[in-house]
């Protein structure tokens, strides 16, 4: 809480990202084994806190926005990892189809280019 209290009252917008990080950590270690519905996925967790971090401290200082989305997804990703997996899966069996007639889909694609009007 004192990196949070020298982040926002003294202007020093460095140190709102590792106020949030301590902070989020020990949240997530208190409510863990005591709030069913809280996640026990650290890993992600920490990426999360990260995440929320950054976002706040682009918001006083206005960059660090791409670092802020690229951690949310990492996070996202690993929080829900076993619903990625499935949904990958589904891709998967897609693409295998795709990659049978990879031949033929290029082949297309090159008739379709080579036919086109200019405009």
């Amino acid at each position: 809480m004192a990196f949070l209290g020298q982040g926002y009252s003294a202007n020093d917008y460095e140190a709102i990202l590792p106020g949030v990080i301590i902070a989020g950590f020990g949240l997530h270690f208190h409510l863990a084994g005591k709030i069913s519905f809280w996640p026990n996925n650290t890993i992600g967790m920490l990426v999360l806190f990260i995440s929320i971090g950054c976002f706040l401290r682009f918001q006083k200082n206005n960059n660090g926005l791409f670092q802020a989305f690229l951690f949310l997804v990492l996070a996202l990703l690993l929080l829900f990892y076993d619903k990625v997996t499935d949904y990958l899966n589904l891709l998967q069996n897609g693409l295998s189809f795709a990659w049978k007639f990879w031949p033929a889909i290029i082949i297309l694609v090159g008739v379709y280019f080579l036919f086109r009007r200019k405009k």
